[in-house]
């Protein structure tokens, strides 16, 4: 050991070794300040990007748009905006929709052509929602986005072509419609979205807004504020790493199941006292086919350096195209139903073949307490026929509450025998309590209610003929 630290002591005493030493040191040094400035300067041209950004997407709260229309003629769109059509042009329009009047009728359709609509996030759901709301008769729409297109959109969007790579998507948007419906009235606003914004962007009396936004916190601000402002709302959840177009729905909020981001808005509402009355469109589809991105080694230094905005997603989501445009397609049939005085009534479907043997279990057990005056226990439905009582004529709901939890079916009339015309759904206790009367449903429920269950057992009738 001696003996090297006394060759090594040589090595380092020879003034040309000195020499050579000091140079790396030198050498290594000036290549940390380097590499530190350099990152610095990244950096800080990272954040003035981004506040330059911010600051070119500020919205006036007096509603003065931004737009970056190629035409520069972006006037702002209301309820009230007027629409002119010459009469050769309303026969053509009439001719364009002819299958939508046959199908909502003349009434609806003017509904639909009265109403004005919202749409929030232009991406892969929202231009789908947008442009399908647009070929149905709606000729006032807003749509918000602060991004432009990329070659990396044109798997999704519905506008997106190489010839508008690098302009914004609301705008790609417009062009398209306007060559559709040429008199529609659209308003692109090229903006970020926000809770300072809201009041601005939001204004005009909206009949529908479509919340397509991806990010979480200004997901939860929309959300927040259609709900203090009265404002009907959809809102999509993450059609991202989703590949099962059987698993797509439409459900409120408070019934959403396996989605991460449906149970992450779902747990943040609830904490600001939400818990229900939000309609989504969300994906039953468990997660963890497919994962995020990995961020590069450059990245995982400083993610938030490469993100788009402040406090936005870094890491690229695997998306298979068509998801998105059926999350669109979803949300946009949805709100047409509802504009033109169509309503359906989405079903909450969990998957649940255990749900309904449980239903028959308990409905089996409560005929067994049926006493003899009433024709005894008489149980002639399958687990099929459970599953079509509870979902096609109760749509997963008791009929008393509009409770989704713990459900049970029973008789409607005791005294009448039990069958798909005569079973109502309501919660356990709901049912422990109507099997318990001793009158007959109209001297105990609201008259309200039983001619709401009368009028689904007829509804049942008709389509038990056609099973």
């Amino acid at each position: 050991m001696s003996a090297y630290m006394e060759r090594l002591s040589r090595v380092f005493s020879d003034n040309r070794m000195q020499l050579v030493a000091t140079a790396l040191v030198a050498s290594a040094a000036t290549a940390g300040v380097m590499w530190g400035t350099r990152r610095s300067r990244r950096r800080r041209r990272a954040r003035d990007l981004k506040r330059d950004t911010l600051d070119s997407l500020v919205f006036d709260s007096d509603y003065d748009t931004l737009s970056d229309s190629g035409s520069g003629n972006n006037e702002a769109v209301d309820k009230h905006t007027p629409v002119s059509l010459t009469p050769n042009e309303e026969s053509l329009f009439q001719e364009q929709l002819a299958r939508h009047y046959a199908f909502f009728g003349q009434e609806g359709m003017a509904r639909l052509r009265d109403s004005f609509v919202i749409v929030v996030g232009a991406g892969g759901v929202g231009s789908w929602a947008a442009m399908m709301l647009l070929r149905s008769g709606v000729q006032r729409i807003r749509i918000i986005d602060f991004d432009q297109v990329t070659l990396s959109s044109l798997n999704r969007h519905v506008a997106a072509t190489r010839g508008t790579v690098g302009i914004s998507k609301v705008e790609a948007l417009k062009r398209s419609f306007l060559e559709i419906v040429p008199h529609a009235k659209v308003e692109a606003c090229v903006a970020l979205f926000s809770a300072a914004t809201a009041p601005g962007l939001l204004s005009g009396e909206p009949d529908y807004v479509l919340d397509c936004i991806d990010n979480m916190d200004t997901k939860l601000e929309l959300l927040n504020y259609c709900r203090n402002n009265d404002l009907q709302v959809i809102s999509a959840m993450g059609a991202g790493m989703k590949s099962d177009p059987s698993r797509v729905q439409i459900a409120d909020i408070g019934d959403t199941f396996e989605d991460p981001m449906s149970r992450a808005v779902r747990r943040r509402l609830k904490a600001q006292g939400i818990q229900s009355g939000i309609k989504v469109v969300y994906s039953s589809e468990k997660p963890g086919k497919v994962q995020l991105l990995s961020l590069s080694e450059s990245q995982k230094e400083d993610p938030g350096d490469f993100s788009v905005l402040p406090d936005f997603r870094v890491r690229i989501v695997p998306v298979l195209g068509t998801m998105p445009a059926m999350f669109g397609i979803a949300m946009g049939t949805h709100v047409l139903t509802e504009l033109a005085g169509f309503p359906t009534e989405p079903l909450a479907v969990k998957g649940r073949h255990a749900l309904y043997a449980r239903l028959q279990r308990d409905l089996g057990n409560r005929e067994y307490a049926v006493s003899a005056e009433n024709g005894g226990p008489q149980l002639h439905m399958s687990t099929d026929d459970c599953g079509y009582m509870l979902e096609e004529i109760w749509r997963g709901k008791s009929a008393i509450s509009g409770a989704t939890d713990r459900l049970a079916l029973t008789r409607w009339r005791r005294s009448l025998p039990m069958s798909t015309s005569n079973c109502v759904c309501m919660t356990k206790a709901e049912a422990d309590k109507h099997d318990s009367l001793d009158c007959a449903p109209e001297e105990y429920y609201s008259p309200d209610i039983v001619k709401f269950i009368e009028r689904r057992l007829e509804e049942e009738k008709h389509l038990s003929a056609m099973r």
